[in-house]
């Protein structure tokens, strides 16, 4: 058996049936071997990132675990950004690179380097195959390290010469692997403890909650223990139904900002996730003053790795948490019940107040040109049809999105972690491939859009009926914020502007890219077409036709 063969029953025995990648020459062997395995489908990228992206998108949407193929030292190189971002979101995932023969190594040749280097800071593992006989025993330790939680991505270099080599060493799995237990009883009883003594509880929902499934039981504590839930700044799942009344907007990205947002909370639980991801560096703890600290991971690296707790407790999320929120409710005299329901009640009353300012913020901003914002949103919300997921890399406009929109459960809404951009183009393909028959709507800002804007070839080549849907207000605005921010936080005003942050001259063309992409564009600038244009893509892109809709916006104000 050749080493490409050991490659290719790996992933199959390891139920891989996606590819995501860019073709290279040291790529051969697996172009080579494609044929004889139709089951996985090699979804083609016209850049290394795009491919990345994508892959770890799917690994979010499908809860598989994809491989993805790239090119030497270059494509690598081009993947590294992308790479980060899926090791930030957890995404499981094998990254390969083709490498030039081995024989070859001492003269430097040309697109050579050190592969397994370069990948090393961003992965979770990376290694070279210096021989066949290594390819099974690697390929079994790098699925079973993608998979162990927290998850991530694992690089392997694939050299020419090995993956043609003869070996006798066949491929092998780790077999089925239950990696968490239930709890421990002691730290569970220790915990209620502080839940029942909180007068104010606050709990942190992460993204391993949706991907264990465990929503439902979140949802039963939040309302056993009157708590207000909230979603990390960057977050890549919906973990918490956005329209509970529990729920509460998304946490900010520094430290002081994440204390002010969770007020006068006497118990911050934190549920399945590395908390947190600041943007700003802020003086003191995330949590209010005095507040006591809980965690519960399916992970013990992640227990305290940030932060002081008083309790944290390793177990599967599932279980864990349901058997807190089952001895809540158990256990609670009437007088803790009456609390919690008053809690409730008053978590339900701030949200409804908040939507009610929503309202006014858009009725003020209705007749507005160029475009606002919240009136693009509403518009594209009321003409999505029902069960429509949807990818975000809104970046400014993600406060209205979240005050627009409504999730409900997992695979609603996709977003990027890591804060790199780019991700959302080409995260769309990725869901899209993970649900084949889901309408899937992408809404990414025109900056972000230029970072993976090859993503729309890959959706017209594969039929993905995709949505894109460009918020265009022609400048970076994100970067505008995080100036005027710098300038107050160093004390360091100007009147300079805002040089080298606005994307014009010349313009951007989305309609001319897209269709010189395969994918048939349109621009809007009247508010009252919108919700015509978002409708009429829908029913394109049911029948395999992507579509893209650039929406002209407002800028700073």
């Amino acid at each position: 058996m050749r080493g490409r063969q050991v490659f290719m029953e790996s992933l199959k025995a390891h139920g891989v049936s996606r590819i995501f990648g860019n073709p290279g020459t040291t790529e051969s062997p697996l172009f080579n071997s494609l044929p004889d395995y139709p089951d996985i489908e090699y979804v083609v990228a016209l850049h290394e990132s795009v491919a990345v992206g994508a892959a770890s998108f799917y690994a979010q949407a499908s809860g598989r675990t994809p491989v993805v193929n790239l090119h030497v030292a270059p494509g690598l190189g081009n993947a590294v950004g992308m790479i980060y971002g899926a090791l930030k979101a957890n995404s499981p995932m094998l990254v390969t690179a083709g490498q030039q023969d081995t024989r070859m190594r001492l003269a430097e040749p040309l697109l050579g380097h050190d592969l397994a280097a370069m990948a090393a800071p961003v992965t979770k593992w990376s290694v070279q195959a210096e021989r066949a006989d290594e390819l099974g025993p690697i390929l079994r330790r790098a699925f079973k390290l993608a998979n162990d939680p927290p998850r991530g991505p694992v690089f392997l270099a694939l050299p020419i010469d090995v993956m043609e080599q003869e070996t006798a060493v066949a491929p092998m799995v780790a077999g089925p692997l239950w990696r968490a237990g239930a709890p421990d009883d002691e730290g569970l009883r220790r915990l209620v403890e502080l839940l029942f003594e909180a007068e104010r509880p606050a709990i942190v929902a992460g993204d391993d909650v949706a991907r264990a499934g465990a929503v439902a039981p979140l949802a039963r504590l939040a309302e056993a223990t009157g708590a207000a839930v909230y979603a990390e700044g960057l977050r890549h799942q919906v973990s918490f139904p956005t329209g509970h009344p529990n729920a509460r907007p998304a946490l900010p990205l520094d430290a002081a900002a994440i204390r002010s947002a969770l007020g006068d909370a006497d118990l911050v639980l934190l549920v399945g996730g590395p908390f947190f991801e600041e943007v700003w560096f802020a003086a003191g703890r995330p949590f209010p003053d005095g507040a006591r600290v809980a965690q519960v991971e399916e992970s013990a690296e992640r227990l305290a790795f940030n932060h002081a707790l008083d309790v944290g407790l390793v177990g599967d999320l599932n279980q864990t948490l349901s058997g807190l929120a089952d001895a809540i409710r158990d256990g609670a005299a009437n007088g803790y019940r009456a609390a919690a329901e008053a809690r409730n009640r008053a978590l339900a009353a701030r949200q409804e107040s908040e939507a009610g300012e929503q309202k006014g913020r858009a009725e003020r901003a209705w007749e507005r040109r160029p475009m606002s914002m919240v009136r693009a949103l509403t518009e594209i919300r009321d003409a999505m049809p029902a069960g429509a997921a949807l990818v975000d890399e809104s970046i400014t406009a993600n406060i209205d999105l979240a005050h627009t929109f409504t999730f409900s459960a997992p695979g609603d809404y996709y977003s990027g972690r890591g804060g790199g951009i780019g991700q959302g183009l080409a995260g769309a393909i990725g869901v899209k491939v993970a649900a084949p028959e889901r309408p899937v709507l992408c809404i990414s800002g025109d900056g972000s859009a230029m970072y993976s804007i090859q993503a729309l070839w890959s959706a017209a080549h594969h039929r993905l009926g995709i949505v894109f849907v460009i918020l265009a207000n022609a400048e970076y605005r994100v970067l505008k914020h995080n100036l005027d921010t710098y300038r107050r936080r160093f004390d360091a005003e100007s009147n300079q502007g805002y040089p080298h942050m606005d994307l014009s001259a010349p313009n951007l063309g989305f309609v001319e890219m897209a269709r010189g992409m395969g994918v048939e564009a349109v621009r809007i600038e009247d508010p009252d077409a919108l919700g015509r244009a978002i409708a009429e893509a829908f029913a394109a892109a049911a029948t395999g036709a992507p579509r893209l809709v650039e929406v002209a916006i407002e800028g700073k104000r």
